[in-house]
Order: C-alpha cells, then structure tokens, then sequence
C-alpha cells in the first residue's frame, strides 16, 4: 500500500490542479499512531478523531495553538452574574457544508442533541449543566444552566462541542459519524480504515482561506514508517514522534521538530477506597518512592517534565504546590507506619502501547525497591475502557492501579481536575479513577465554578490544587512534552497543548 500511495497523491495533484487551472494542488498528508474512532464529535472520546473533526466542523467558540479562547461561530457573548445564563451573540452569513444556513437554531438542536442522555453520547457530560437553551432570533442564542458554572464559555470551546447541520443528522441518524457536515474550513470526502480524505471548502466563510487544497489522515502504527513517511516526502506532518527518535530528525535540512510543553499529565490513579491505598500515609510513601526526574529520563527521554502540581503549568489558573523528592528510607518509613513494613503487592493496570508499558515497568522497578511488588496489566484500548467505565458501585471497581494520563480539551481548571478528583466524577459518569473524594477539594471546585470572576476561580482551584496535592490519591508522575515533525515546507501546523493537532486558519503549503 505504501509504494502506490505517491502515485494516488500524484493523481490526486494532477486532478486538482487540471480542475483549478490556478496552481499546483496543495496536499497534507498527516501521518498518526491510530485509525480514527468516529467523525460526530458529540460522540468522541479520543484527541485524533477530534482534532480531525476541528477540521470540518466549528464552535460558538475555539481554543487556539496556546490554548486560548477565541469566537468562532459567535462573535460575542454575555453572562449573568451568578454565571447561569449566557446570551451568545452568532456570525451571519455561514453555511454549512450540506448548503443549510449556520443560525440559532442549529446551535440548540446541536446542544440539545449532544446532551440528551438518551442518545447515549460520548460528550453528553459536557452539557449536563444546561436546563434549557433558547432561540432568541435567527443570530442570538441563550443558554439557561441549572446552577452557576463559571467555566462554560471554555466548556463549550470543547471539541464535542462543535455544531453540527441539524439536517445531516436527521437524514443520516446514527451514521452521521460517516456523512459529516459542519461548517469549518475543511468538509468531507472520503473516510476508510485507515485513511481519512478532507477537501477546502470553497465557501468558507472567511475570504481567500483555507489554503491548503486536500487534508489527508493516514493511520501508521509502526513509529518508523510514519518517520520514513516524512522523511520522503509522503507526509507533510506526523504524530506524535517516539521520545527516542528525536533526535535523528533535529538535524534534517527539510524536516522540523516540534517540541513544545503540553497540557498532558501522567499519573498513577490509587484506589483511595481499597487498602493499603485507603491510608494517606502510604499513597504518600509511593510518591516518595518514585524518582521523577528518573522517569522523565527513562520513559521519555527527557522529553517530560516532573509533576509540581495536581494541574499542569500551561493550564488556567494552575498554582505551583512544591514536590515529593526521591527518598525511598522516607517511603519505606512511612510504609511501615502504616502497618506495611514488607510492603504489599497489587496491580498496575493500564494501556498496551510501548510507552505506556515502558512508563508502568519503570514504576514497578521503582517501588520493588521499597517492598512493593506490582504486576503489571496492558490491556488493548478497548478493554481498558470497559474495565475502567463499566463501574457502577464504588465497591464493583476491579483496578486498584490504574496508569493514567489526562488533559483539559477546554484549557481551563474545570476540566483539569473535576473530571478526575470530584466526588461527583465517580465512573460511570466521569474518569475519577482513584474513587477520590474531600469535601474540601469538592466545595473548591464548586466554588470555581460559581462565578465567572477570575481572581475568585484563581482563589478556589489554588485550595482545590493544594488540597489534593497533599492527600496524593495519585502517584504525581510527570508532563510530557508534545513531540511532533513536519515538513519546512508546511506553515501553521502545531500540536496543541492538549495533544490535538492544530491547523491555523491560514496554514499554508509552500
């Protein structure tokens, strides 16, 4: 398949270029680790199939390359002082890639679709806070919530947040995922196993963008080949690139690396409801027993930087908290004042792909040496998930250990912490995997949310932050750093902080 792949892009080109009659097709081919998951992105849960559909569909607002909020499909808005109603103010003159117009209308039907339970949507916790949204007019759309939430502008800005056509959905039902009609700079094509094909819409409602002609999606499992991939040309971009491999590209003529901080976070969830990890003594022991900046180095090849915080640095109000140095004489200290001084055995469970089994092996070397003794658990994707999700009792959760990473699609603390440390966030109904619960951290998190006043958000998750940093229902581990490769030829391609590839509005092919 890959010695007639140039030739497709060359056919491709010729085709194009004889349509247009302007110039030379300008085609991105982006090469990933997966195949993507689905195109509705209501109903997504993975970074690669939402970046991918970022491409074609649009929100009320957008995070940008930094994380920062911007309007997109509303120009504006206004909130109520309590943060329970918010007035969106919408851009005229949109359509949709099925030729319908982008109104109010369509934002209620795609927030009211998106959040009733009963479709059984993957994003319907995004919209749990809505009561009602109203049309006010054909570019004025009210949003009524249930109870104060600071952070819903940024919630919003969320990839299962974008708008979809209301009449793609009622056409197509379920299999919109495969009949995809947003609004964004780039509409559908084609999509098979591994191979997804995106074209420019030429009636973007931005003059003269996008342009760049095709976006190709190519799923490549094996690191090298999406390397070679880049190295001859077939690719234009690809992600994310192995830590160890790096450094052959930093020296290429014609290839540029991009190596900038994330917003993703690794961490060992502890089942704060089952024992030993019921006792703060030893979640701190284990901690102790881990020497961050080891990690970095093993795992990640230095590309990682070692946790200070239960939030990383890039994300809104984060608040350093400090460190649990490496002292394995401490952890074993506080192993046996807790009753262990043997230690314990249990279970590290978590994903089967090489540097998540490299991660949880060096994590078990790591605490062999103060008398734990884990065995270590890959399971494939979809079997993590059952087994983490398929919870319904507290009492029901199988994983004691669970090798986690995180990042907040919204870039704000909201869903840097409430998703994974809030009562409330029990599996099923969100990803608090250590079954953690304060009532402190949770009446700060409630807090955060009750106002749209910064100073007053910043005061509430610096409580929240310092609060779960010293009950450690985690083993802080470290950030990474997000690694990627493109061509020099390629202008206005970035990984997001969340790990999300990015394209500007105005990205460009020499």
């Amino acid at each position: 398949m890959a010695s007639i792949f140039p030739r497709m892009l060359l056919a491709a080109s010729l085709a194009l270029g004889a349509a247009g009659g302007a110039h030379a097709a300008k085609d991105l081919v982006v090469g990933v680790p997966d195949n993507l998951t689905g195109l509705d992105p209501a109903d997504l849960n993975d970074n690669l199939s939402q970046s991918a559909a970022r491409l074609m569909f649009e929100g009320l607002y957008m995070l940008d390359e930094h994380m920062k909020l911007q309007p997109q499909l509303a120009e504006s808005y206004e909130a109520s002082e309590d943060a329970k109603e918010f007035v969106f103010h919408l851009r005229h003159g949109v359509t949709f890639h099925d030729g319908t117009p982008f109104n109010a209308a369509a934002v209620k039907f795609s927030f009211d679709r998106a959040g009733n339970p009963e479709n059984h949507l993957k994003r319907q916790s995004l919209f749990v806070m809505i009561d009602h949204t109203d049309v006010v007019d054909d570019y004025t759309v009210k949003v009524v919530l249930k109870y104060p939430f600071g952070a819903f502008v940024n919630d919003i800005a969320h990839p299962g947040a974008l708008i979809v056509s209301p009449k793609s959905v009622q056409e197509y039902g379920k299999e919109v995922t495969r009949h995809p009609s947003g609004t964004g700079p780039y509409q559908f094509v084609s999509w098979s196993a591994d191979t997804l094909k995106l074209k420019k819409n030429e009636h973007y409602w931005k003059p003269g963008l996008p342009k760049i002609d095709t976006i190709t999606y190519r799923g490549v499992p094996e690191n090298g080949a999406r390397i070679a991939m880049l190295q001859t040309g077939e690719a234009q971009f690809i992600y994310p690139v192995p830590p160890e491999m790096i450094k052959s590209l930093e020296h290429s003529p014609t290839i540029t690396v991009f190596n900038e901080p994330s917003i993703f976070t690794r961490y060992v969830a502890l089942n704060n409801l089952r024992k030993p990890f019921n006792d703060p003594r030893v979640r701190e022991a284990l901690n102790y027993a881990v020497d961050k900046q080891a990690f970095a180095k093993v795992v990640f090849s230095g590309y990682s930087d070692p946790m200070d915080s239960p939030m990383p640095p890039l994300l809104g109000f984060y608040q350093k908290q400090g460190s649990y140095p490496y002292d394995p004489a401490k952890a074993k200290a506080l192993l046996a004042e807790a009753g262990y001084p043997n230690g314990f055995e249990a279970t590290l469970t978590g994903g089967n792909n090489t540097l998540v089994q490299r991660g949880m092996q060096f994590v078990q070397q790591q605490l062999a040496a103060v008398g734990v003794t884990l065995k270590v658990e890959p399971l494939e994707a979809g079997v993590l998930t059952a087994k983490m999700f398929n919870v319904q009792k507290p009492e029901d959760a199988s994983i004691v250990m669970l090798y986690a990473g995180w990042s907040s699609s919204t870039g704000d603390a909201d869903w840097g912490m409430r998703p994974m440390l809030y009562t409330k966030a029990f599996p099923p109904v969100l990803a608090n995997l250590a079954w953690y619960s304060n009532p402190v951290t949770d009446a700060a998190i409630e807090e955060g949310l009750s106002t749209t006043d910064p100073s007053k958000r910043a005061g509430a998750y610096a409580k929240a932050q310092a609060q779960v940093w010293k009950d450690a229902p985690w083993i802080f581990l470290g950030v990474d750093h997000n690694l990627a490769a493109y061509s020099k030829k390629l202008h206005g391609a970035f990984i997001r902080p969340d790990q999300q590839f990015h394209l500007t509005a105005d990205a460009d092919l020499e």
